[in-house]
């Protein structure tokens, strides 16, 4: 499944190395209802071509109108649209009512052709690729933009601080390769947390190496391997922005997954159990797997939030409100 962030990008680099200008848009707020989120990104040339979203149709509409009447000449602008009456203050905008009643507000780069546009480029492509996640620094008055490697945790977009003397004129842009989630063994939990995880944006991989497991089973958007999920694991198929999880209630999946998933940079590592079983889960891992205390600590297990669930479909829910917690840089105390 190719992520929408990284067909955007793969465009603009495209047109980059044909010698074209293009404008890379950026979602950097919204207020109220959007379609859609920070760090939504689209791409356009003066022609009207262009790849991504914004919003549901109506802002590329009169950004791509404008943009063809010769609009957005400088490196850098804000641009906000929902607000027709000007009450949320602080952008201009063009007074485009947005049908969902949001407001959002839109970072406009010119990308001039050349060198340094192309290396920027490939750079972003890296990152969303798998590499370091990449944290964009955006000076909002000359439009200079710098990369720094990343953890790729926290919020897509960061905005200056109010009165923040620190960069206050630059934002900052998380890029990262897409989420994606490697279950570990095929059960009802784990079917019903590969739903979730498709509607929520993941690249998921349901991992199991029983025969027939899949018969019958339905589920679009989900990459099945037939395979060990330790095997799949340890030949590289966790990055930085993937979690893992093992939701089988059988040690000869569920064990051999966590001691692989813990020797990688997985951002979220957890398995089902109850505290009991949990329990004795960290002892044999220990005993048998090897693990040190600082491998078992990165293990949640009890896996997902205490939401007092019971059936499948409620303990997928815990699961991927904490995978939605660690991803966002929250912790559990926030919440």
């Amino acid at each position: 499944m190719q992520h929408l962030d990284l067909t955007v990008i793969r465009q603009a680099l495209a047109w980059a190395q044909e010698g074209q200008t293009l404008w890379l848009c950026t979602v950097l707020s919204t207020f109220g209802s959007s379609p859609r989120e920070p760090g939504a990104w689209l791409v356009a040339l003066r022609d009207g071509r262009h790849v991504g979203s914004l919003s549901g149709g109506c802002v590329e509409e009169d950004f791509l109108a404008r943009l063809s009447d010769g609009a957005f000449q400088a490196p850098v602008q804000c641009v906000r649209y929902g607000d027709v009456d000007g009450e949320e203050g602080g952008l201009d905008g063009p007074g485009v009512s947005l049908p969902c009643g949001g407001i959002l507000d839109v970072l406009v780069e010119r990308l001039s052709p050349g060198e340094e546009t192309l290396e920027h480029l490939t750079a972003l492509e890296a990152a969303l690729t798998g590499q370091r996640p990449q944290l964009r620094h955006v000076d909002l008055a000359s439009g200079q933009s710098q990369l720094e490697d990343d953890s790729g945790l926290g919020e897509r977009v960061v905005l200056p601080a109010v009165g923040s003397e620190e960069a206050p004129g630059q934002v900052q842009l998380r890029v990262g390769p897409a989420a994606r989630l490697v279950l570990a063994g095929m059960s009802p939990v784990a079917e019903a947390c590969a739903e979730f995880a498709v509607r929520l944006g993941f690249e998921v991989i349901l991992c199991d190496p029983r025969p027939d497991i899949f018969a019958g089973v339905s589920l679009p958007g989900v990459e099945r391997v037939e395979t060990l999920p330790s095997a799949f694991i340890a030949g590289g198929g966790c990055h930085g922005a993937t979690a893992v999880v093992a939701l089988t209630h059988d040690p000869r999946i569920d064990d051999l997954a966590m001691i692989e998933a813990v020797r990688t940079e997985a951002f979220y590592i957890g398995v089902m159990g109850s505290q009991k079983t949990s329990a004795a889960r960290a002892e044999r891992l220990k005993r048998s797997g090897g693990l040190r205390e600082a491998e078992l600590a990165r293990i949640q297990m009890p896996i997902g939030l205490k939401l007092g669930s019971k059936t499948p479909a409620e303990i997928a829910l815990a699961v991927m409100a904490d995978i939605v917690r660690v991803r966002r840089g929250r912790e559990r105390t926030d919440l």
